[in-house]
């Protein structure tokens, strides 16, 4: 009996691993070169700028490069922090949760600058800091974002809402961070594309 029992407990245990619908190596990596790639375009759009340049604004109620970046940066360390303190405490989704689909959307939808968003006010850019300082503070953030990514084996158990409209898990939290600053490193290349935007 003690056997039978045994036997069922380590077959309910293998069945909540599979049914937990774990992060897959692969998952895990493409997770990471994405947010590694989406890290080095921000990188290259903001290279080489003047300080004319870092501060041009296309209209008043636009922002700059600057800016941008700025937001950029708020909204990583913010995503981040409200991952690991918050959704990676939230629960598990359901069973047949689509995730290759959902993954899918998060890639597809965040980017889409043709569906316009309002910064929510502690992401809304102040200047606070130096263009160079809100890159360093981009890139550390970011490298704390691909270590989690990296190392985290939970990410696909918690799940929470999301502004999609569909609960996202740890996982497309993460790719949620590096969609989101896509979506902005094309906005700062529509600022560079102005035909007013400085020369030098």
């Amino acid at each position: 009996m003690r056997k039978a029992l045994l036997v069922i407990c380590a077959a309910l245990c293998l069945g909540s691993v599979a049914f937990g619908q774990a992060l897959s190596a692969a998952d895990r990596d493409n997770g990471a070169k994405y947010l590694e790639e989406t890290r080095d375009a921000i990188v290259d759009a903001t290279k080489g700028l003047s300080e004319a340049q870092w501060k041009f604004k296309a209209a008043p109620d636009r922002w700059s490069v600057a800016e941008t970046l700025e937001h950029i940066a708020l909204a990583e360390e913010f995503i981040l922090g409200q991952l690991k303190d918050n959704i990676m405490k939230a629960p598990a989704g359901v069973p047949d949760r689509d995730i290759a689909k959902t993954d899918a959307a998060v890639l597809a939808m965040i980017p889409d600058r043709s569906h316009k968003a309002q910064a929510p006010p502690p992401l809304v850019p102040t200047g606070r800091w130096s263009p160079q300082e809100t890159l360093d503070h981009f890139l550390k953030s970011r490298a704390a974002t691909i270590e989690y990514m990296k190392t985290n084996q939970e990410l696909r158990s918690h799940v929470a809402d999301s502004p999609l409209g569909m609960p996202l898990d740890g996982y497309e939290w993460l790719l949620f961070i590096g969609a989101h600053s896509q979506r902005h490193t094309k906005q700062i290349l529509e600022v560079k594309a102005d035909p007013r935007f400085p020369k030098s």
